[in-house]
């Protein structure tokens, strides 16, 4: 189990100290969500963003594009200096080359997909990917209820990705809390985003605890 602060439910206006927090606090890598105001309704950070938390993290940083052109922005993060990126299956008219492209800067590579996109739509680059990323809330807010039906999602993904002998992890990022990671977990996800779970909480460390816990 791998557990991922979103820095989206941090107080931008001390970044830097609460990333370090949260990795004092025993989180194994940092979660970015890039929203272009476009593929979803908000604006949040961008490159610049990821190349200054660089400097400062100890921890890998994990860039989720929910941006409307991927391909675009995808080597001035590889630029910046993350670690992971994963795109939208939704917002890429060429899924394949964008992969290609976060693969070649030597970055781990994943698809996004929104609750209402089917698993079966990554088939054909499931070979090429590191992970998945399922979205358990709609994307584009922090602070959203979990959609319970993604658990049976999760399951697919790990059936799919064990069938074809794959070693692709699966990710989550939505509404996770110490109530909704344990049947996430037990459906087959094993990489846990969670924002106001940590963030908002005043003790990181316990939330955290709270959250690998919550499965025992």
């Amino acid at each position: 189990m791998l557990i991922a602060p979103s820095v989206l439910s941090a107080d931008f206006a001390r970044l830097a100290n609460e990333v370090h927090d949260v990795e004092e606090a025993g989180a194994d890598f940092i979660h970015i969500d890039v929203m272009d105001g476009h593929f979803v309704p908000n604006i949040t950070m961008g490159a610049n963003v990821v190349q200054a938390l660089k400097k400062v993290a100890k921890t890998k940083l994990d860039v989720h594009l929910m941006v409307e052109d991927p391909a675009a922005l995808i080597p001035s993060f590889i630029e910046a200096g993350a670690d992971m990126i994963s795109v939208h299956f939704e917002a890429c008219r060429h899924l394949h080359r964008c992969i290609q492209m976060i693969k070649s800067g030597g970055l781990q590579a994943g698809v996004a997909l929104n609750p209402a996109t089917p698993v079966d739509f990554l088939k054909s680059i499931l070979p090429e990917l590191d992970f998945i990323l399922i979205m358990t809330v709609n994307p584009g807010f922090g602070g959203q209820p979990f959609i319970e039906s993604m658990t049976e999602k999760i399951s697919e993904a790990r059936d799919l990705i064990d069938f074809r002998r794959l070693k692709a992890a699966i990710e989550v990022d939505g509404g996770i809390s110490p109530n909704t990671l344990p049947a996430c977990f037990h459906a087959g996800a094993t990489w846990f985003v969670a924002g106001t779970a940590i963030f908002g909480q005043n003790d990181r460390r316990r939330a955290i605890e709270r959250l690998r816990s919550s499965v025992n």
